[in-house]
């Protein structure tokens, strides 16, 4: 029975490792028919030319990527329900973690990295070290979630973004980019200097310790549950109004609404 949890925490690690590959079978590498068959030179003034082989894996990694979120959530919630916590648990959660919302997102930037500097004349020869600030991402979620291991004050919430909620937003962009048709969220997502900076911003939240919410309950009333009842609306009326862009508009609004009412109550 005790084990039951583990099982959870180890399908969030076996979903990750999927995603892990269907990311790097991708290649990330659009052609258009532009110049010509197999033109790797996309003319951004024709940015409505079909994207061929682009896409399709890297969005499935998304949907592995929301499964591990899923079962990462159920292997607590199951563990408090059969009342068997374990340390081995935590630390088992914390190592799942790393590869479901930290590697694998690194490396959706990686190829979305490889895919921005694609589109310049020598961006086939660009060196590798361009490409690896990437891999500050999991870094960063490896050190937020070691510090969140030894600290025994993070019981009601959380200092800095937790690294589901991360990995989660970096998962939600192939997705954007695969189903949105606004051209300028498209050139967006092909703009390194987009994803250099998404990676600073992100990473400096989960090492942070800016207090954050967590869905946690310790009593039912309109003040403590104000702020997850906005959430809530913010990400339904997000879904039903922008499509995958719902999910960096949540995430903004976790981090507003975290530092709003956590100030006001202390």
């Amino acid at each position: 029975m005790k084990q039951i949890p583990n099982l959870f925490t180890l399908l969030n690690l076996f979903f990750g490792c999927i995603a892990i590959v269907l990311i790097m079978q991708s290649g990330l590498a659009p052609y258009y028919e532009v110049g010509g068959a197999g033109s790797v030179r996309p003319d951004f003034n024709e940015f409505g030319n079909q994207y061929v082989g682009m896409l399709e894996k890297i969005c499935l990694s998304s949907l592995f990527i929301a499964l591990a979120a899923i079962v990462d959530f159920l292997d607590g919630f199951v563990a408090r329900i059969l009342k068997v916590p374990s340390e081995l648990g935590k630390q088992l959660d914390s190592l799942a973690d790393v590869v479901s919302f930290g590697v694998a997102p690194g490396l959706i930037v990686y190829q979305f990295l490889r895919q921005s500097y694609a589109q310049q004349l020598d961006g086939l020869d660009v060196n590798i070290i361009w490409f690896l600030p990437a891999f500050i991402l999991p870094c960063a979620g490896a050190y937020r979630l070691a510090r969140f291991n030894i600290d025994t004050t993070q019981t009601q919430g959380f200092k800095g973004v937790p690294i589901p909620a991360v990995g989660l937003l970096i998962a939600s962009f192939p997705l954007i980019s695969w189903y949105s048709n606004n051209d300028f969220i498209k050139h967006l997502l092909l703009n390194k200097w987009f994803w250099y900076a998404a990676v600073i911003i992100v990473s400096y939240l989960m090492v942070s310790k800016l207090p954050m919410m967590a869905m946690k309950f310790t009593g039912v009333n309109l003040k403590k549950l104000l702020p997850f009842l906005i959430l809530a609306f913010i990400s339904l009326a997000g879904g039903l109004s922008f499509g995958w862009l719902a999910v960096p508009i949540t995430f903004i609004a976790y981090v507003i609404l975290s530092l709003t009412f956590k100030q006001q109550e202390s």
